[in-house]
């Protein structure tokens, strides 16, 4: 026999309890069990298990070996199903939840192409700013923008997410372009969310920070929305670019406080946490990060 069957025999008889316990599992006879736990001991030159008539126990060289076999097993199983993979079609259901604006915009040309790519894959959308439960809803996935604080979610960057402070060339005609951040207090300001106050946070060039709490005179939890009140001279928003970059490569938004940074944020994969990732979740994840980038298109304008 060689190594690996031996590693899987010794976690048998750990996990079993007992070498009799093993050999009917195994279905193997007790003394062709008990042979080769002591060939692999004699092989490794460490004592694995201490054995009496009524139980057996690890010892310390044994459990450290227990520990270490678990792993190598588990990794040449996935190993295996990786090679295997490979030579499949990707079939099945995929079943995503995905924010409404950067879904519309975005993803829905990318999920495009990577249907052609696999046509025999269905995909099935929640498009909704909400935070699914994946478990609970059986989601393979979901993209959130901000900053993750679910933990017991696994999570990858998809793409960077660059926000803008703007406002339409007609509202800075009639009311001024504020050119630090206090000066935004005296401003219409248009925010995400329902929140009656809204509180953002600039760094200028040396990295000093500064919080402004403002009162919006409008809110939404719609970006585009937000967007098109914008454009109409409403007030100043601050959104991200994958929905301002048409209406700031077009001048209808004009970027202000340039100096100042927002904090960066990202679009992240979020999936369930399991040791064998479904090849039809990787494969997706691995196509959205190499279309989109460090530096998405709608960033080029």
């Amino acid at each position: 026999m060689g190594q690996l069957e031996n590693m899987h025999l010794f976690i048998r008889v750990v996990e079993a309890g007992s070498i009799t316990q093993a050999a009917d599992q195994l279905g193997l006879v007790k003394s062709a069990v008990s042979k080769r736990l002591s060939d692999l001991e004699i092989h490794l030159g460490a004592k694995l298990i201490n054995r009496t008539t009524r139980k057996s126990s690890m010892t310390e060289a044994g459990n450290l070996y227990y520990q270490r076999a678990k792993q190598i097993l588990e990794e040449v199983s996935e190993l295996d199903d990786q090679l295997t993979d490979q030579s499949r079609a990707l079939a099945g259901t995929l079943k995503l939840a995905v924010p409404l604006s950067f879904g519309l915009a975005h993803l829905a040309p990318a999920i495009d192409l990577f249907i052609k790519q696999h046509p025999n894959l269905d995909v099935h959308i929640d498009f909704s700013d909400r935070n699914v439960d994946l478990i609970q809803e059986r989601f393979d996935l979901a993209l959130r923008i901000g900053t993750m604080v679910d933990s017991s979610m696994r999570a990858r960057k998809i793409v960077p997410i660059r926000r803008v402070v703007c406002a339409s060339p007609d509202y800075l005609k009639q009311f001024g372009k504020p050119e630090s951040p206090e000066q935004l207090k005296a401003h219409k300001i248009l925010a995400y969310r329902g929140s009656s106050s809204e509180t953002i946070n600039l760094r200028d060039e040396n990295n000093k920070e500064y919080k402004v709490r403002l009162n919006p005179v409008i809110s939404a939890n719609n970006g585009d929305f937000l967007t098109s009140m914008a454009v109409c001279g409403h007030g100043i928003t601050i959104q991200p670019t994958f929905i301002l970059w048409e209406a700031l490569s077009t001048g209808a938004l004009v970027p202000i406080l340039e100096n100042y940074s927002l904090q960066k944020l990202y679009a992240h994969a979020l999936y369930p946490p399991t040791r064998h990732l479904p090849l039809k979740v990787r494969y997706l994840i691995d196509f959205l990060i190499e279309r989109f980038g460090d530096n998405p298109y709608w960033d080029q304008v």
